[in-house]
């Protein structure tokens, strides 16, 4: 259980701040397809998937490998999906304040899948998108470039 609750012990700013650049670049970073596991707050049951994470900076980057790290920092906390989402979004916000931040996750939950109402196929979509990505040409070339990746595309 330790293990699984590490992310208690782990700083995301700390995670974040150990690798941020200058770099005039002003087009979306997304980093996709990040395998994440958790666990339900509410049944202690695992939940797993794949998260998305697009940003466009506003002269600074992120170590292109400090996003998963930031994502499992949160997963491997007793969490809830939308608050896991949210809480990828925020921190990359408020470390270097791009143009926008766009978040998606999607994944299944065991307490679907093996309690209550036993559906072995559904999975849970959950996004937050903040700054331009709530514009709505932002938001669409991210779900595009999102959706190549799970059709084999890129």
């Amino acid at each position: 259980m330790a293990f699984l609750t590490k992310g208690y012990n782990e700083d995301p700013a700390k995670v974040l701040h150990g690798a941020l650049f200058d770099e005039d670049y002003d087009e979306m970073v997304i980093v996709k397809d990040i395998e994440m596991f958790s666990l339900c707050e509410h049944h202690l049951l695992p939940f797993f998937g794949k998260v998305h994470v697009a940003y466009i900076p506003k002269g600074k980057v992120i170590g292109l490998s400090k996003i998963p790290r930031l994502v499992e920092v949160y997963a491997r906390r007793l969490q809830v999906q939308e608050r896991l989402t949210r809480q990828i979004a925020d921190a990359i916000q408020e470390a270097i304040s791009p143009l926008g931040v766009g978040v998606i996750i999607e994944a299944r939950h065991l307490c679907i899948m093996m309690r209550g109402i036993e559906k072995q196929h559904s999975s849970t979509v959950t996004s937050a998108m903040l700054g331009c990505f709530r514009q709505k040409d932002t938001r669409q070339e991210f779900l595009s470039l999102v959706q190549q990746s799970a059709s084999g595309g890129a």
